[in-house]
């Protein structure tokens, strides 16, 4: 194996400190006070808010060194403890890897509402021991959506936030149909049975974590929801205090229903028109979903897209996913530029190289060949259903060929302008999309003893999606935030000569997305070897290829792999994680000509690799998560 990567190591994590608790009673199962014990040993005191607003999804909320875990049959990777013990109970009870991830979704629901939830979205990869499968439950566009949703009257594109907050941006939520219908194939537990921790947990209540109430005390724009207001912050107007006992009434409710009447009930009747009321009547910025666009939704099953990396098949979700094909661009094309023997040698960043290059030497090769994928993306990937693929196919933008070619356009010196290539095969003429605005998620990776495997990522888009709390129509404090999902299309329809954008806004079409659930197999055997995801909006690409990077090929097991510094581009400045680099690497990359942005990148890495017979289980210290198993 080799020797960890010579970074400097993160920042420690905030002193603990009390936070005050709101009354009420205690949990009445044992189970449940089990949960909530682990819980408040995790609790630490807050961080102070930044002082400018986060380049990133979710701000930097400390960081908490973890050792790592170790599982022989099963395990459950979570963004947070409670919802890993969920999933886990689920295991431990006889059910499936499937099973598990439902039970741990709608814990997240109510502990991370920043994140993910019933009112999103995911991306699903199962591997039952014959065949990938990919289950899309991404948001759709409401059927009164347009090219110029996002456009201001005289033309401009709106900003972000103006764009985001309320009811414009809401999309179909697609999260509760595509689980039951993964649940219909691979489940072995009672539906209404995986809703129960959920549903214990928002009764009784569960106490804020230092990073829900770190977000809540830097998000500027939740109580401009009256309901949101009323359930996350104090009557002085400041966030619930660290160890607060949080219940979600009208959450309680709502699962109560959907454990009761399936997915369905989600889709139709009460909990359908609360979701629209609190859509169409936003006070300043009203959106176009209607009951028929929530009636009418369908979940796909998608073909997952595989590629062969030096001795590995990696699987992950094709478009409307632009992860697998441009984390898969990524390591080829800076393999192929690295040339054979510095790619045979698993470079370490931090270690001489045979060659004797350093640091500067990877992030370079690096930062051009993201820059390279990120030209492909914004030219060609969107909903497949809308949009054609280029060459022979989306497999095109992955073959050897084409990736050396690409790589050969990487030089000793930054390229001043990266264009999108031409594979072999049909032309398309589409204008490319500029940097977009792609936000935060969370993410699940499960094996149960039976050989059942899930990775999936999960996402309401920005921190705390629309800021709309919705209370499915129960009359009860509290309830579930809804998706801003569709400001992941793009905000300008087409180009200046009127060529338009592939990832532009139409009626039914799913946004395009960075989510990268991924499944890795040894190549010849067959194996599966590692299952990992992670949330952080474009930048998901770069952390899990660097998860893949780490374990695959340096040698780290999955903790030290979701540890190491988090680099890479999204078409513009070369992005570096604050205080990971030291001074001369941050000058030969200047030198290079590389336009430097340091900043917290503040990934949410859950991995689970193949060691042995077990598991090697990875949680990011930049978040909560952990790995529960046995």
């Amino acid at each position: 194996m080799h020797p960890s990567p010579s970074f400097p190591a993160p920042a420690a994590p905030p002193a603990a400190s009390g936070g005050r608790h709101a009354p009420g009673h205690a949990p009445r199962r044992a189970g449940l006070a089990a949960l909530l014990a682990l819980w408040l040993a995790a609790c630490g005191s807050p961080p102070a808010p930044p002082a400018t607003a986060p380049l990133q999804p979710e701000a930097a909320t400390g960081s908490q060194a973890k050792s790592g875990w170790f599982t022989r049959t099963r395990a459950v990777a979570a963004a947070h403890p409670l919802a890993a013990q969920a999933g886990d109970a689920m295991l431990r009870a006889g059910g499936s890897a499937v099973d598990a991830a439902i039970a741990a979704q709608m814990v997240l629901t109510l502990v991370e509402p920043q994140s993910s939830g019933i009112g999103g979205g995911a991306f699903l990869l199962t591997w039952d021991g014959q065949r990938v499968q990919a289950w899309d439950g991404r948001e759709t566009a409401p059927a009164a959506a347009d090219a110029r949703l996002f456009l201001t009257p005289e033309g401009k594109p709106m900003g972000f936030h103006e764009a985001a907050v309320g009811g414009r941006a809401v999309g179909v939520p697609g999260l509760l149909r595509m689980l039951a219908q993964a649940h219909a194939q691979h489940g072995r537990l009672p539906w209404a049975r995986l809703f129960e921790p959920a549903i214990q947990l928002a009764e009784a209540g569960f106490p804020v974590g230092p990073r829900l109430h770190g977000l809540l005390a830097q998000e500027p724009h939740l109580r401009r929801d009256a309901a949101a207001a009323r359930h996350f912050y104090q009557d002085d107007g400041q966030p619930l205090p660290v160890g607060t006992l949080l219940r979600n009434p009208a959450l309680a409710a709502v699962l109560r229903q959907l454990a009761q009447d399936g997915a369905e009930a989600f889709y139709r009747g009460p909990i359908a028109a609360s979701i629209v009321a609190k859509v169409r009547q936003h006070p300043t910025n009203p959106g176009r979903l209607s009951e028929r666009d929530l009636a009418d939704y369908r979940p796909r099953q998608r073909e997952a897209l595989c590629s062969e990396w030096r001795s590995w098949r990696l699987c992950g979700f094709p478009p409307p996913s632009s992860g697998h094909l441009a984390l898969a661009q990524i390591l080829g094309i800076a393999d192929a530029a690295a040339g054979p023997t510095t790619a045979a040698g698993a470079a370490i960043p931090g270690q001489r190289l045979p060659s004797g290059e350093r640091d500067a030497d990877f992030l370079h090769r690096w930062g051009e060949a993201s820059r390279l994928a990120f030209a492909d993306r914004a030219r060609y990937v969107a909903d497949p259903d809308f949009v054609a693929a280029p060459g022979h196919g989306w497999t095109s933008l992955l073959e050897p060929g084409y990736l050396r070619e690409r790589a050969e356009r990487i030089g000793a010196q930054a390229a001043p302008k990266v264009e999108a290539g031409t594979p072999p095969g049909r032309r398309l003429s589409w204008a490319a999309q500029t940097e977009d605005f792609e936000r935060g998620t969370s993410h699940l990776s499960i094996v149960d003893a039976q050989g059942l495997a899930v990775s999936m990522t999960t996402t309401l888009e920005d921190q705390f999606g629309a800021r709309l709390l919705v209370d499915g129509g129960t009359g009860l404090p509290g309830g579930f935030l809804l998706n801003n999902q569709l400001t992941d299309f793009a905000f300008v329809p087409a180009d200046a000569t009127g060529q338009p954008v592939a990832n532009r806004v139409e009626p039914g079409k799913r946004p395009r997305s960075s989510m990268s659930p991924t499944l890795v197999f040894e190549r010849d055997s067959g194996r599966l070897a590692m299952v990992a995801g992670s949330p952080g909006g474009a930048m998901i690409i770069h952390y899990t290829a660097k998860t893949l990077l780490g374990s695959l090929a340096w040698g780290l097991d999955a903790q030290r792999a979701a540890e190491l510094p988090n680099f890479g581009s999204t078409g513009g400045p070369l992005q570096l994680e604050q205080g990971r680099f030291d001074p001369a690497t941050l000058e030969a990359l200047k030198a290079r000509g590389h336009t430097l942005r340091e900043t917290a990148l503040t990934s949410g890495i859950h991995a689970l690799q193949r060691r042995g017979e077990g598991w090697s289980g990875g949680a990011d210290p930049r978040r909560e998560g952990i790995v529960v198993g046995d």
